[in-house]
């Protein structure tokens, strides 16, 4: 049976059911049958998935490697290549903490580390995947800063470059590994000098006809037009805090600052035309001391915010895609804040790690209408939602999983359709105000903690997007980069 056969199949076979309405989009009509994914394949250490231009091959990055999946037949999805620990043959390797990879034609990126590992190496892996069941690993460039997320394009590789400084975004050439240019917040204002890094983290790159639209957590997304990327030039900004604002704060103020909304800005992308901008927000929830001596929560998950960015130079809120309610907003409890997403024409594909994935229709931008929703909160937290390819009346996309406990990490596909899933797990008790008060837990002094006593470090990856300073709270980023740069001299 071939995909377009199957999902025929599906479409005529499947139940009646309803769609229910979640804050901040309006429900559809529910497709004629229950919304489920139509496939999954385990993949160990899955974290975000790219779609082949034709829609049949989809590349994991999978933490110590990355593979390669057939889905032209979604119900069946194949393993075609699964290559791990790259690189083991050199003495600082193997290439390792691979959260990202990116296609440009037949050419995979595969960065990383995402966080500072000691030792390890750090670059862009090229990957010739023209036969994708035989990728060919052409080139490695090593960069002298850690890679979390990346875009590829026109030949061209977009680096997020925390060195703990400037926190720039790089631009290399992809053939040759030659760095073309390289912007940062600080070279756009002077006043972001004084700004911790931790708080303007370069976390994410967006790139559309040469403007690429770069999310700095709490100095939120710019629009620069790197067309020339020795000569950028800022067309915009969308958020962009208040850098005297930002400096001002304590480290206590940071790490509330890092952690809740507004800012947080994780992950942009643009729709086909590229004048709508949505900007993911990943956050949670911290405690904050009362004048009682009890604390509370404040803040929560942070939900996907639509952009009318046809003038960079005045950005226009349109509204805000609201994330599922989780029953612990906490980074230790339940995650369902916005991860990465893709548009494609008027449809948005969302990602909510437990929060499952969504599927609106945004052909008006100022009213989402809530489509789809799938979770499965025991086993799957999503990092990726991604389109995958069109045909007859419906089409696939596809979600990358990194597992809840002992359920392993997966890619799944779902239909394209309207659908309503059929005895929808509960995320757990919505959260209610009187749950969030908390009475003082006792140090081993007897006194309460303060927010400050679990907050020494400022590194430029401290930032949760960046997995809590995993690495550079053992090293830190500026002492990671001098070991690096000693290994090469």
């Amino acid at each position: 049976m071939d995909r377009r056969q199957f999902l025929r199949t599906v479409s005529a076979s499947a139940l009646a059911a309803s769609t229910a309405s979640v804050a901040g989009s309006r429900p559809a009509t529910a497709h004629p049958g229950p919304f489920e994914p139509l496939g999954r394949i385990d993949i160990d250490g899955a974290k975000e998935a790219v779609v082949s231009a034709d829609g049949e091959t989809v590349f994991v990055a999978a933490t110590d490697g990355y593979a390669a999946v057939d889905i032209s037949a979604p119900d069946r999805p194949e393993l075609l290549a699964d290559r791990r620990d790259p690189r083991s043959d050199r003495e600082d390797g193997p290439f390792r903490g691979l959260y990202d990879a990116k296609l440009d034609g037949d050419t995979l990126l595969v960065v990383g580390p995402a966080n500072p590992i000691p030792g390890a190496p750090a670059g862009v892996l090229v990957v010739d995947v023209s036969d994708p069941a035989n990728p060919d690993e052409i080139a490695f460039h090593e960069t002298g800063f850690p890679i979390h997320n990346c875009f590829a394009a026109d030949g061209r590789a977009y680096l997020t470059a925390n060195d703990g400084d400037r926190n720039p975004l790089v631009v290399l050439d992809i053939d040759s590994g030659d760095e073309l240019g390289r912007w940062s917040v600080v070279a756009a204002d002077d006043r972001w000098t004084d700004v911790s890094p931790s708080v303007r983290s370069v976390h994410d790159v967006w790139v559309r006809e040469g403007v690429a639209h770069v999310a700095l957590w709490d100095a939120g997304t710019w629009l620069v037009d790197l067309s020339d990327p020795a000569s950028p030039s800022v067309l915009g900004a969308v958020s962009p805090g208040d850098p005297e604002e930002l400096a001002a704060l304590t480290p206590r103020g940071r790490h509330r600052e890092r952690r809740t909304p507004p800012g947080n800005h994780h992950y942009v992308a643009t729709d086909d035309a590229g004048d709508l901008l949505g900007v993911g927000v990943e956050s949670w929830a911290v405690e904050v001391d009362r004048d009682d001596g009890t604390t509370e929560l404040v803040g929560g998950p942070g939900g996907v915010q639509l952009w009318d960015v046809s003038d960079p130079a005045a950005p226009t809120r349109l509204s805000t895609i609201e994330p599922p309610a989780s029953p612990d907003p906490r980074l230790g409890g339940v995650w369902t804040t916005a991860h990465n997403f893709d548009f494609r024409d008027d449809r948005l594909y969302t990602s909510w790690y437990r929060g499952g994935v969504k599927r609106h229709d945004v052909s008006d931008a100022t009213d989402p209408v809530e489509l789809a929703w799938w979770r499965d909160p025991d086993r799957a937290s999503f990092w990726s939602a991604q389109y995958a390819y069109p045909f007859a009346d419906e089409g696939v996309f596809v979600a990358s999983s990194r597992g809840v406990g002992d359920a392993s990490p997966a890619l799944y596909t779902f239909p394209d359709h309207a659908g309503d899933q059929l005895d929808p797990p509960s995320l757990g008790p919505e959260t209610t105000t009187e749950s969030l008060v908390n009475t003082p837990t006792p140090t081993a002094s007897g006194t309460p903690p303060s927010a400050s006593d679990t907050d020494s470090s400022t590194s430029a990856t401290d930032a949760p997007g960046f997995g809590l300073g995993v690495g550079a709270a053992a090293l830190g980023v500026a002492g990671w980069l001098a070991r690096r740069r000693g290994r090469r001299d």
